[in-house]
Order: C-alpha cells, then sequence, then structure tokens
C-alpha cells in the first residue's frame, strides 16, 4: 500500500464537497474493487472518503410497484429482502448469485453499479429492469447510464444515492460463472412489462447491452420456444482463455433461454 488520508462523513452535502476538494479522492462504498486495484497500485487515490456512515443511502423501500434500494445496501440485503423477494424476485436472485457470502456480506449496489465492471451482474440487472439511478444531482435512466468498461454517466464529484425499479410482470438473472471469480463469463437478465420485454447481457462485451432481437422475439411469445430461431453473433464480443467469442454468443442465447424459463 502507499499513504492516503481515510474520511467518514455522515450527510451527503458533506461527503461531496469532500470530493470537490480532493478531485485524485474516490468514495469508497464497500470496497470489493476499489481495494483490490489499490493494492495492485492500478489506482491511487490521495483520499478515501467513506459512505459507510451516512444514513440517507441505506435502507429498501416499496410503494406499490416501485422499489426504491439505497446505495450502500449490501448484496446480502437484496437477496434476502422479503420486499425485494415480493416485489422483483429477479431482482433477489441476481443478487445471492454475486459472489461469494463474504463479498455478498461487503459490497455494495450503488459500488458496484458505479464501478460497471463489465462482468458485474448489477449493471444486467438495472438495465433489464429499467432502473432510474438517482443520485445528488439528477435522476439517470439505466439506458444512458452505462457508457463502457468502467465508464458510466456519473460526473468527477456525483453520488449515486440510490436506485428506483418499477415491478415487472416477471423476470429473471441466468449465469453462467467463471469457475474461481465467479463473475458472469456471461449473465443474461430477462423482464417482461406491459407491451415490452427488455434483455441486458453482462460479461460478454466491454459493458452492458441490451438484446433487442431477443426483446422483439419474447414480446411477440414470451417462451423459450421463441428464441430457437435466434442467431446471436459473435461480433464484438469479448474473447479470452477462458472463453472465444463464439462460445460466449453461445453462452447468450442458452442463459436468455434459461433466464426465460425460470421467469415462467
Amino acid at each position: 500500500m502507499y499513504p492516503f488520508s481515510f474520511h467518514h462523513t455522515q450527510k451527503i452535502t458533506d461527503t461531496v464537497s469532500l470530493k470537490k476538494e480532493s478531485p485524485e479522492g474516490k468514495y469508497i462504498a464497500g470496497g470489493q474493487s476499489l481495494i483490490g486495484v489499490m493494492k495492485l497500485r492500478l489506482d491511487k487515490p490521495s483520499e478515501l472518503i467513506n459512505l459507510g456512515s451516512i444514513p440517507e443511502l441505506t435502507g429498501i423501500c416499496v410503494d406499490g410497484k416501485t422499489l426504491t434500494i439505497g446505495a450502500m445496501a449490501r448484496h446480502a440485503e437484496v437477496a434476502a429482502s422479503a420486499d425485494v423477494k415480493n416485489c422483483i424476485p429477479g431482482l433477489s436472485q441476481l443478487a445471492g448469485l454475486i459472489a461469494d457470502r463474504m463479498v455478498r456480506n461487503m459490497g455494495t449496489i450503488g459500488g458496484s453499479v458505479a464501478n460497471n465492471d463489465p462482468s458485474a451482474d448489477y449493471p444486467a440487472g438495472l438495465l433489464g429492469l429499467n432502473a432510474t439511478i438517482i443520485t445528488n444531482q439528477r435522476e439517470i435512466k439505466a439506458d444512458d447510464f452505462f457508457l463502457g468498461m468502467f465508464e458510466t454517466a456519473l460526473e468527477p464529484s456525483e453520488l449515486i444515492q440510490s436506485i428506483r425499479f418499477t415491478a415487472p410482470i416477471q423476470s429473471a438473472y441466468a449465469k453462467f460463472k467463471h469457475p474461481a471469480s465467479r463473475y458472469a463469463v456471461v449473465g443474461v437478465f430477462v423482464a417482461q412489462f406491459p407491451g415490452e420485454v427488455r434483455v441486458a447481457v453482462t460479461g460478454a462485451g466491454a459493458s452492458v447491452f441490451r438484446l433487442t432481437e431477443v426483446e422483439k422475439a419474447l414480446s411477440n411469445n414470451f417462451s423459450a420456444s421463441a428464441l430457437d430461431p435466434i442467431h446471436i453473433s459473435a461480433d464484438g464480443l469479448n474473447s479470452d482463455f477462458f472463453a472465444d467469442s463464439e462460445y460466449r454468443a453461445h453462452l447468450i442465447k442458452l442463459m436468455a433461454i434459461q433466464a426465460v424459463n425460470q421467469a415462467q
């Protein structure tokens, strides 16, 4: 490691002000991604600003068909929440598939979304559910939030406060896990809304993306059989020693079928 300053704040306004005064600093939520890259010296923030003591960033609540999750909600909280299970079972399922028990008890939904790892699970959930990311400055639709590998629409000092979801008719998430990291080699989230089906893929590309051809097929017939004629192109997909682009293309279709079957 190397020297850095560590700050605790209890109000969002103070937290954002401190970040503006320390442009080389970083917000830290669960620390599951940031601490790792710091240990490898891939990132060297001069200041760490802890978000764990800010009450406004916590909590899970339901109002009718609207589910709001505070940015500091741990993965384990989302997975275990009765409100999440009743409102959006697919999101609860997704949270329970993240990494291992230790990571689920430390990592946060806001930290994962802000980091936008190309193999993370939550981005697929947010994009598939057409979620809204609420920050200290504005509201951002998921379609406009995830811009590229580890890149989001967040401005330098902008802070995610909560994430808002509207309950779909049905939803599910299917993931082919990397055997070591448990990140998604390919993960597919499927959500059916009145008049619309959304399908989001993580792990296969530089960032999470939607499958419009699959969405169209499922909008006409929400069943696994609707995907039989679909061909997923390998163009632009990730290719590495564990899974090449053709294999990932094959997995996308398999995970989409599995997610539809689980949703039903």
